[in-house]
């Protein structure tokens, strides 16, 4: 079992920044992929972006140039780096990890941009 905590959400304005955290524990033998999912009220959970246990990045389309997802194999720890902040950024940001085979969510953090 993995246990996933996410944290730095927060209330921003539009032009902020934000670097959201994502701790993984438990039992696991390895990591392989990390990434993040953008959850809004009445819609899907959406894809952001994905890190490989190689290091190769993967950016939706709308967030290419403004975020950054990185990882920290010693703490089992991925970042979202989130730059020039819009108010359509909003949402709650999930993370998930795929662990020995098996997919893993996060209960996500809040960001909320004002205008």
């Amino acid at each position: 079992q993995v246990q996933l905590v996410e944290s730095g959400g927060g209330l921003v304005q539009a032009g902020g920044s934000l670097r959201l955290s994502c701790a993984a524990s438990g039992s696991f033998f390895r990591i392989n992929s990390m990434g993040w999912y953008r959850q809004t009220p009445g819609e899907q959970r959406r894809w952001v972006a994905t890190i490989s246990s190689g290091g190769t990045t993967n950016y939706a389309d709308s967030v290419k140039g403004r975020f950054t997802i990185s990882r920290e194999n010693a703490k089992n720890t991925v970042y979202l780096q989130i730059i020039s902040l819009k108010p359509e950024d909003t949402g709650v940001y999930v993370c998930t990890v795929v662990a020995d085979g098996t997919v893993y969510w996060g209960k996500g953090t809040l960001v909320t941009v004002s205008s």
